[in-house]
């Protein structure tokens, strides 16, 4: 199992989620705030089964719209072993 976490500009946080869950993927967005300039980002965490990783994450690549300049990232992501999921 794994979890993604992404960190995408405010802007593509609900085309990626949306284009995520039409997926069935399991998708919880959070506003957050960082970088130099303290721009408004938004993080997205998924739960997902190891299979699965390439393709959420070829739907969040696909959904960002391109950057403002050629300095500019789009998304961080982070891909993180999960070691045991509880689901109540």
């Amino acid at each position: 199992m794994k979890m993604i976490i992404a960190i995408v500009r405010d802007r593509d946080a609900d085309p990626v989620s949306h284009a995520l869950t039409s997926k069935d993927f399991r998708v919880t967005l959070t506003a957050s705030t960082g970088g130099f300039l303290r721009r408004g980002n938004s993080s997205l965490f998924l739960g997902l089964e190891d299979e699965k990783v390439d393709e959420a994450l070829q739907i969040i690549r696909s959904n960002l719209e391109p950057p403002d300049d050629s300095n500019q990232k789009r998304a961080t992501i982070f891909v993180l072993n999960v070691n045991q999921f509880i689901h109540f």
